[in-house]
């Protein structure tokens, strides 16, 4: 594998142990916790807290294969340069098709989730002014970037630690509305862990932006696991505090579940402030999205995969600037005429064939059979979920997969 530091196109490793799983953390403790919990209520039903757990084990193997690879190609990139190192080309390419397609409509729905909260009769305009800013921030260096994710991390903290107590304390919570079950069966636990696997995601930023982590062979395998623990204890505490007030079925249909837990708890001055956390919230997954979604444009225009000029590195900032500006463009183009909230399943769908590939790469680094099974555990799961995800979901995600190896077959085929 060519080094970029041998090209002196590389980028600034300026990221320690606690940026890493701060950033880890912007992707997580997101949107998603104020989001996904209603539709994985509906799905999953009295096995949400099942479905939580099978995507927290799901998501560990994940986390685990994604560190000890990050931690051998400490380069921009992600599962794209793992698959194309260890498994080919093509499972590489494939990987970061996936993984571009679905983060840029995530990204777009990002900023168009801060539009909502922040002025909903100018959604559209203010994600087009948030992403201009977010893509300002990350032009200008890594560093900038993490140091706003780390205050919108802390305030979304903040938000989530006010509504979990709210919740507790009030006189409506019912401990006997946390019992598991299966409601739903089998099935109903499978896609309410698919969608609450989503949330957990973004872990692999950090593993992402491995080009710009210090001493990635000692950081990146602490931070991951760091980052994503602390996501599961945060999004296990929030659920049962919602779950306590409003049961399943009222999480279930709950338009904006927290705000309606705090509403239920009997706290109605809290809700302003819940719906400001989730615009800050959004806007720190927004951020976290966009670095990963340039830097995953940057490895493969080194390829050629893309154009060959998305692959500059800034001389001063050492950050992709054309990647970075390139992305936000697309962002805010769709961000401003569409409104792909509403339809970006095959996100979900995507993310999940992008894990199972990163899962089949980290099988490949060892034989031993104990150093192969959380890597086979990890593409089970990522496959049963995948499959287990709203049939409209799979038909979508597996459409843009097909688009991306068609583009394939036509650039091998012409070169």
């Amino acid at each position: 594998m060519t080094q970029p530091e041998a090209s002196g196109a590389s980028l600034r490793r300026a990221l320690g142990v606690r940026d890493a799983v701060v950033i880890g953390l912007g992707s997580m403790v997101g949107a998603g916790v104020f989001a996904a919990l209603g539709p994985a209520a509906r799905a999953a039903g009295s096995g949400l807290f099942l479905a939580l757990a099978v995507a927290a084990v799901v998501a560990y193997c994940n986390a685990m294969a994604s560190a000890r690879l990050a931690a051998r190609y400490p380069v921009s990139g992600g599962t794209y340069v793992y698959g194309r190192e260890r498994l080919g080309p093509f499972w590489g390419y494939l990987a970061g098709w996936a993984f571009v397609v679905g983060k840029t409509a995530s990204c777009a729905a990002m900023a168009l989730t801060v539009g909502t909260y922040v002025w909903p009769g100018q959604a559209h305009a203010v994600a087009v002014a948030a992403v201009v800013a977010l893509t300002a921030v990350n032009c200008l260096g890594v560093e900038r970037s993490a140091g706003l994710t780390r205050v919108a991390v802390a305030v979304v903290l903040g938000v989530l630690a006010a509504v979990v107590v709210a919740c507790a304390g009030s006189g409506g919570a019912e401990g006997g509305r946390l019992a598991p079950g299966l409601s739903e069966g089998v099935s109903g636990v499978l896609s309410g862990a698919g969608l609450l696997f989503f949330a957990f995601a973004g872990y692999a930023r950090v593993a992402t932006l491995g080009e710009e982590v210090r001493d990635p062979a000692r950081t990146i395998p602490r931070a991951i696991p760091v980052a994503l623990g602390i996501a599961l204890v945060v999004y296990a505490a929030v659920a049962a505090a919602a779950v306590a007030v409003l049961g399943v079925d009222g999480l279930a249909g709950a338009g904006a579940p927290l705000a309606d837990a705090v509403r239920a708890a009997g706290v109605e001055g809290l809700v302003p402030v819940v719906r400001a956390g989730a615009a800050v919230a959004a806007l720190g997954s927004l951020l976290a999205l966009v670095l990963g979604v340039s830097r995953t444009t940057l490895a493969m225009a080194r390829d050629g995969h893309l154009p060959g000029a998305l692959a500059a590195v800034h001389p001063r900032f050492r950050v992709p600037v054309r990647a970075e500006l390139a992305v936000g463009a697309v962002v805010a183009v769709v961000a401003a005429v569409g409104d792909v909230r509403g339809a970006i399943g095959f996100s979900s769908f995507g993310v999940l064939v992008y894990y199972a590939i990163a899962n089949a790469s980290a099988w490949t680094l060892s034989p031993a059979p104990r150093a192969r099974a959380l890597p086979a555990l990890g593409a089970v799961g990522c496959v049963a979920l995948a499959c287990a995800l709203p049939v409209t979901s799979v038909v979508a995600g597996a459409g843009v997969l097909a688009v991306g190896v068609l583009a394939y077959g036509v650039r091998k085929r012409i070169a």
